[in-house]
């Protein structure tokens, strides 16, 4: 229930148009990471990476992967530090992406010359 509504207030604030944000099964050409360039270590890398792919007008397709219950075990997310962690994390990087678009911006640390700029270096 909990990562329903993750997943919903996720697409909504950032305005993806795709079923699973936090999927880790991703197949994309190389020549994507020439224009995005991901800077978060944390959990909220996912959504970093699909909001830049999408604001660069690139194609996504989606096809159906099989989630499975956890067998044993329970999930370390879910303690008050984690999710603290994740929306603090979440706050920033919509500032960043939403409200003032720094991925898009020619010349910044986070626009599509930043990777350019990166490769040229010796």
């Amino acid at each position: 229930m909990i990562g329903r509504v993750y997943h919903w207030f996720v697409k909504l604030a950032f305005g993806l148009r795709l079923r699973d944000v936090d999927c880790d099964f991703r197949l994309m050409r190389r020549s994507v990471f020439e224009k995005v360039t991901l800077t978060r270590c944390s959990g909220v890398i996912c959504v970093e990476l699909m909001k830049k792919v999408q604001d660069h007008g690139y194609r996504l397709a989606e096809v159906p992967v099989h989630h499975f219950y956890r067998s044993y075990g329970k999930s370390q997310f879910f303690n008050f530090r984690r999710v603290v962690r994740t929306l603090a994390d979440l706050t920033r990087l919509w500032v960043e992406l939403v409200v003032h678009r720094l991925h898009l911006r020619p010349g910044s640390e986070h626009g599509p010359s930043a990777a350019a700029a990166q490769t040229s270096k010796p």
